[in-house]
């Protein structure tokens, strides 16, 4: 009789069982997997950065953090016309643009209030990221960026929304 394993066959396609995929971290020991503490024994690694320094925070939350900042400045101006609106981040955009959208990545979009949804602006984080060359340019563009998608939403005018849009701060 041999040893050897049997490899499944087509006809045992229904019957094998699939193993889990082992953890990050974990090695494969005689095909079993194997939990380790760390690289040297000493147990567990703390935070490389403490909660308290701005370094903690994901390039995405400070994103996000931007974009609440614009928003809180138009709402102060046009509060009754932005009540319920909703604004969201989003890594990109999806792979379909809209038929009015040539010529390149969109950096935001607003949807219109559409069988009981509330009206949504959202701000693409990627390809807003990619055309800012530095932290501050990056908070100029997310603030235009959400300044033109309210403008859109409301019907006006992007200098009507906000008087300081498009000038170099």
């Amino acid at each position: 009789m041999s040893s050897t394993p049997r490899r499944p066959g087509p006809s045992d396609r229904g019957s094998v069982a699939r193993r889990a995929s082992p953890p990050p971290g974990a090695a494969l020991a005689g095909g079993h997997a194997v939990r380790r503490r760390d690289r040297r024994g000493r147990g567990p690694r703390g935070p490389l950065l403490p909660m308290s320094t701005p370094g903690y925070r994901t390039r995405a939350e400070r994103f996000d953090d931007l974009v609440l900042d614009a928003v809180e400045e138009l709402e102060q101006r046009w509060s009754d016309q932005l009540a319920g609106t909703e604004f969201a981040v989003e890594d990109v955009p999806p792979s379909n643009p809209a038929p009015w959208e040539r010529g390149g990545v969109p950096l935001g979009r607003c949807f219109p209030a559409d069988a009981g949804l509330p009206h949504r602006v959202v701000v693409y984080r990627r390809p807003v990221e990619q055309r800012a060359a530095d932290p501050a340019d990056l908070a100029d563009l997310v603030r235009d960026v959400v300044v033109e998608q309210v403008a859109h939403l409301l019907g006006r005018s992007p200098d009507d929304v906000d008087p300081g849009y498009g000038e170099d701060h």
